[in-house]
């Protein structure tokens, strides 16, 4: 068995509750660590609304260990603006705003979701926009020792990153262009095997580029053990290959949120398992 430490994604689960809310649910369920997609609404949100939603962390006695940046309307398909050119100054302009609700609540980790495709601009000019403002965003967050992740997508037609490969090809050109060296890859095992990629060999092949993990069962997506992809065996080669960071519970949970954590006993939660 391995001893990686588990937290929640919680812009996936307790959405029965108030985004505000949830931090306090995740604590009460077990877990001393969570995080978030992007929590508002806009790029920019106002001062009132970070103090909420920093307070809300703050109180519950948790730790915010990933956050992504603004990644348009998720909800209405959206997966990103970093390659996105009609919206790329909004990226910019969320860069430090991210970074500092990171800064403020210890947060090391931040999700640079890549962007789907666009009518009207050619690939190479969206990825050459891209490796831009990743590296822009990268160094901002060295300002802090932060990484910036880049994830491969499943469930996106238009989203181009669907491989492992894919993404450390990216990651690859930004460090060699730019200089940086805290991008890495955020490996969703659900995306990943939905996606086709050899689970196993992208653990072999990628350990030391991996910053951050997120699992859900396949297919579904739903909590582990409610489908098929042996996560339990493929955390443990994750740990044994000298992963030591957080595992993300990104997944949609087939009972009540707070039902959902049976396969994993509450001592198991608590993330004091430390290697």
């Amino acid at each position: 068995m391995h001893q990686l430490r588990y937290e929640v994604n919680l812009s996936i689960l307790f959405t029965e509750l108030p985004l505000l809310e949830r931090p306090a649910a995740a604590k009460a369920a077990g877990f001393e660590a969570v995080e978030f997609w992007w929590p508002f609404a806009g790029a920019v949100p106002s001062d009132r609304d970070i103090d909420a939603f920093v307070d809300s962390v703050r109180n519950a006695g948790v730790q915010l260990v990933g956050l992504n940046f603004f990644a348009g309307d998720m909800a209405g398909g959206d997966r990103g603006l970093v390659s996105w050119p009609a919206r790329s100054a909004e990226f910019r302009d969320n860069i430090d705003v991210t970074l500092g609700v990171g800064e403020q609540l210890g947060c090391k980790a931040f999700n640079a979701l890549y962007g789907n495709r666009v009518e009207g601009v050619g690939p190479e000019a969206q990825d050459d926009l891209a490796a831009e403002n990743l590296a822009l965003a990268a160094r901002a967050a060295q300002r802090t020792g932060a990484t910036v992740l880049v994830e491969s997508v499943s469930g996106a037609p238009a989203y181009p990153l669907l491989t492992a490969a894919d993404s450390i090809a990216v990651i690859d050109r930004v460090e060699r262009e730019s200089g940086v060296d805290n991008i890495g890859f955020l490996a969703d095992l659900f995306h990943l095997t939905v996606n086709g990629d050899d689970v196993d060999a992208v653990i072999v092949a990628h350990a030391a580029r991996i910053g951050h993990v997120q699992i859900a069962d396949a297919p579904g997506r739903g909590e582990p053990g409610s489908g098929q992809i042996g996560l339990e065996d493929r955390l443990a080669r994750l740990e044994a290959s000298g992963y030591r960071g957080w595992v993300g519970l990104e997944y949609k949970p087939t009972v009540a949120s707070a039902d959902s954590f049976g396969w994993l006993p509450r001592e198991r939660r608590a993330g004091r398992t430390a290697l």
